[in-house]
This record gives structure tokens, C-alpha cells and sequence, in this order.
């Protein structure tokens, strides 16, 4: 089994080997030291399989080191679906963020959150990729915890970063050896080849550091909560509601696992939305026409805009199309047999859904490998927009990712403020344009490879508000209350200046509403 763009031999294998029921290669299986694999290259055969027989094939595939060594199971992402702590884990995230309602709640932290990166970003415009990093562990520990994230390098964020690449290595199928033969996690770590065991140590001390200390800075702001000190949290919302199912420690991993299934994810899809606005300059003047109409100039797009922004839905939906996050998903295993149309899938199988083949299908995309959001909005010739990917990536029955909606809103937030106030474009090197390589990390979640790009704010107007709100406090890391400017939208330069960026990156005034 290939270890690294796993997606791409799949895909070849799907092609020379698969067979069908119509013109496109649907299902592969391969067996590898006696465990069989199957290999999913459709929609048809994903929703078949994964939804309709979800009871049986919800499971995930064992892992010592994930699991036993390294304790993961705590999050839920790694378990059988019978776990006994698993439902009421997902419960617990869904009745706080599983549905758009829920999930508008925390609109004002989505939007101050947001409209911090922007202002980071016009600072650091060399540094994209760590602030669209830094943003989303940044909002993950303000939600889950209460937690502000003050420093560059701070210190609960790094250790969460560093535990998440830890992780998407050693969850990739077929890295750990370990996970075929689990009697290897008995030889002693001087033995050749036992390398891995290191690794799974580790792992551990960092996933344990993840877990307990931002919760134990919550414990500890939870009694200060009642004379205004401290942000409230899904810890300190959990702590209140201990009873006989939901103990501390299920809050405390539950906290964690909402780091654990979402930061990283959301930040290869914004670091993919950066490098095809690079890319596609014409879809950004689509996008800001439709902010200047909708939104207008005396404020930055908010959460409660998003169903009047068709166009900048689509681009979001693009971005989780054109390379998805996780180009394989969390593979899942069957706890029993099951003949799926002609073919007999033994218990044990591993599942493996090629999410990117059936994204990049030119039968279901027309040109896939082209960043195209049109595709999701019907067409002045009467054509039907092309299928969802939501209904892929996020995940399939019982194990769709349950913070799904906080995931889509915080990407549209992204996605709309940027381009309501940046231009995005190529660099420039040697008064040459620089073309960028659209290349992908070939791990569990896939990420662009490194790129640089030119970010400019769209108007004098808005440089000249980002450098006065650095004048009137000292620094972009802090925020005060500053009295909305009066701007006159018909400058010479052309674009049209968001007025309340200033507002927006005051904690006491939330974004796009009035004092």
C-alpha cells in the first residue's frame, strides 16, 4: 500500500482495474498481508455502501498506535461505532454546533475572530499560510475553551499544531506496520525496525498536553465566569451539565476532539482558497461585485449574509471540490459481510472512499482540474448545477463529521472577508509574475505545498483605515473601541472601502451591527 498520495495510485488502480456497472471505474479490492481493502472510486458505490448500509459499516479500522499507544481514541475520530463514549461525544458536539442555528450563536466570535485575521494578514502578507494556521487554532481554542491566543508562538497552539501532524502521519493507511500485526507492539524499542514506537511516545506526551492544559485553563476561568472575567466555552457549558452520562473527562475529550476533527482541515481549505484566488483573478472581481451589492461599503460581510451570497457559497463549495482537505476521508471498516450488488465484502474489510477521484471525475465535473464555482449555480441555459461536495467530504452515516456547519460557516467567513477587502495576486520576482504550482502534501489531510502571494487591500481607503487603527493601538494584537470613519466610497482608486473594519475588530462591537 502506498503510503503518500494514496488518492493517486488509488485512482490508476481504478482505472486498470476496476470494474462497473457503467462507463466509470467504481470499486477496486486488494488485499495486503491478508487484510483486504476496498477501494470506492463513486458517489454510487460510497452512498451504497457507507450510508444505506451505515450499520454495518461504520467501524473504523484498528490502530495500536493511534489508539492503544497513543490514546486518540479519546476523540472519537479513530473508535468502532459501539464504543460506548462515542454517541454521547457526537451528541455533545451537535447540540452545540450541528445545525446553521446552533452554529449562528457564535456569530460575533466567528466574525471578531475573522476579522482579526484580516488585520494580521494586511500586516504579514508574506505569512499566509501560518496566519490562516494561527486563525483557526486560535477560534478552536476560543470555542472550546475561552481561551485568547495572544502570542506568535503560543505555546497551547503550537503543541496542538505539532500533535496534529503527529497524528496525520500515523493515521495514514498502511504507515504503522503495527496496525496490520499488533503482536509487533510487544518488541522492545531497541529492536530494528521498531522506529515507530518512538514516534507513538511522542505522539502521546503531545496529544496528552493537548487534552489537559487548555482544559485546565478553563477549570480554572470557569469561577471567574460570573462577574464578566471570562469568555464562556463549551468546557464551561459542559462542566455545568455533569450528570450520569457526562462526566468531566467526556467534556475534557470532547473539547479536545473538536481541535482534533476540524483546525487543520479548515486550514488546508483556506490556504487552497488563497492559492486559486491567486490563480483566478476574474472570480475575484465576480466575487467583490457581488459583495459591493449585497454588503455594501460601510461594512464587512457577516455570517447573516450568507444566504444573499450565492456566488461566494459556490466559491466555498469550489474550494472543498478542487482539492479536498482529506482526499481519502477516515477510512472505515465492516463488522460484517455484505454483498454489495455482485460483490461479496468480507467483515474486516477496510473501506476506503477515493473522495478525490469522484471530485476530479470529468463525467460528473466538467473540467475538474479547473477551479470553476459557476458549476454550483444554475445556468442562463437552463442547466442544473453539478452535485454538492458537502455531501462527500464531510464525511458518510454515522460517522459525518459533526461539526460540519461550524466548519462550512467559519470557511465562508474567510472566504467573503478577505475578498471584500484584499486583491489576491501572483508575486512578482524581478518585475517578472511568478506563477504559482498548484501542488498538494500527500498525507492523511492534504495541504498546498508552500506558495507565495501578493496581497493588497482593494483601496487607499482601506490601507489608510488598517494604518490608523494600528496608530490608535500600538498593535494589531490589541483592540479597542474607535469611532466608525465617515468614508467617501467615490475615491479615484476605484474599489470601495470597508468603512467598519475598525468596528470589526473591536471585541465590544460586533461586526456589522451598531453600537
Amino acid at each position: 500500500m502506498p503510503v503518500t498520495y494514496q488518492w493517486e495510485t488509488f485512482s490508476k488502480w481504478a482505472q486498470k482495474w476496476g470494474t462497473l456497472l457503467s462507463s466509470v471505474c467504481d470499486i477496486v479490492s486488494v488485499t495486503v498481508l491478508g487484510q483486504p481493502f476496498v477501494i470506492l472510486s463513486s458517489a454510487t458505490y460510497m452512498n451504497l455502501l457507507l450510508e444505506k448500509n451505515s450499520a454495518i459499516s461504520s467501524d473504523r479500522p484498528p490502530s495500536v498506535v493511534a489508539n492503544t499507544l497513543v490514546g486518540w481514541d479519546r476523540t472519537g475520530l479513530t473508535v468502532d461505532y459501539n464504543h460506548p463514549r462515542l454517541r454521547e461525544l457526537r451528541r455533545l458536539i451537535i447540540q452545540r454546533f450541528g445545525t446553521r442555528t446552533a452554529v449562528a450563536s457564535y456569530s460575533h466570535i466567528l466574525e471578531q475572530q475573522t476579522a482579526q485575521f484580516i488585520s494580521r494578514i494586511w500586516w504579514r502578507p508574506d505569512k499566509v499560510t501560518d496566519e490562516v494556521r494561527r486563525h483557526f487554532g486560535a477560534l478552536i481554542l476560543n470555542l472550546a475553551y475561552g481561551y485568547q491566543v495572544e502570542l506568535d508562538e503560543d505555546p497551547m497552539l503550537k503543541t496542538a499544531e505539532e500533535t496534529m501532524r503527529a497524528i496525520s502521519h500515523i493515521l495514514t493507511p498502511g504507515a504503522m506496520l503495527v496496525d496490520l500485526f499488533p503482536s509487533l507492539q510487544y518488541v522492545p524499542d531497541w529492536l530494528p525496525g521498531a522506529g515507530w514506537k518512538a514516534i507513538a511516545k511522542d505522539a502521546k506526551k503531545l496529544a496528552d498536553e493537548m487534552f489537559s492544559k487548555p482544559f485546565e485553563f478553563a477549570k480554572k476561568q470557569i469561577a471567574s465566569i460570573a462577574d464578566g472575567s471570562a469568555l464562556p466555552s463549551f468546557t464551561s457549558s459542559g462542566m455545568d451539565r455533569i450528570n450520569s452520562t457526562v462526566d468531566e473527562e467526556m467534556v475534557k475529550n470532547t473539547a479536545g476532539s473538536l481541535y482534533a476533527g476540524g483546525a487543520d482541515t479548515s486550514v488546508s481549505a483556506i490556504c487552497s482558497f488563497f492559492l486559486a484566488m491567486m490563480c483566478y483573478p476574474e472570480i475575484q472581481d465576480r466575487a467583490r461585485q457581488e459583495i459591493d451589492r449585497v454588503v455594501g461599503c460601510d461594512r464587512l460581510p457577516q455570517l447573516s449574509d450568507r444566504e444573499h451570497l450565492p456566488y461566494i457559497n459556490a466559491i466555498c463549495l469550489e474550494v472543498l471540490r478542487w482539492n479536498p482537505v482529506t482526499p481519502i476521508g477516515i477510512p472505515h471498516r465492516l463488522s460484517k459481510d455484505i454483498v454489495l450488488e455482485d460483490y461479496f465484502l468480507p467483515k474486516g474489510s477496510i473501506i476506503v472512499a477515493n473522495i478525490w477521484k469522484h471530485l476530479h471525475d470529468p463525467h460528473i465535473h466538467s473540467e475538474p482540474y479547473q477551479f470553476k464555482p459557476e458549476r454550483f449555480l444554475p445556468s442562463d441555459t437552463g442547466l442544473q448545477p453539478e452535485p454538492n461536495p458537502r455531501n462527500l467530504v464531510f464525511g458518510f452515516g454515522r460517522r459525518t463529521c459533526p461539526g460540519a456547519h461550524l466548519a462550512e460557516a467559519s470557511i465562508f467567513l474567510m472566504c467573503a472577508m478577505s475578498l471584500a477587502v484584499f486583491d489576491i495576486a501572483k508575486p512578482v520576482g524581478n518585475g517578472v509574475v511568478l506563477e504559482p504550482k498548484i501542488e498538494y502534501t500527500g498525507g492523511t489531510v492534504s495541504h498546498p505545498q508552500s506558495y507565495k502571494c501578493l496581497i493588497r487591500t482593494r483601496s487607499r481607503k482601506v490601507e489608510t483605515l488598517l494604518k490608523a487603527l494600528d496608530g490608535d493601538s500600538g498593535s494589531y494584537e490589541r483592540t479597542m473601541n474607535i469611532t466608525l470613519l465617515s468614508i467617501d466610497t467615490g475615491d479615484k482608486d476605484g474599489s470601495n472601502a470597508i468603512a467598519d473594519i475598525l468596528r470589526a475588530l473591536s471585541p465590544r462591537l460586533p461586526v456589522g451591527r451598531d453600537n
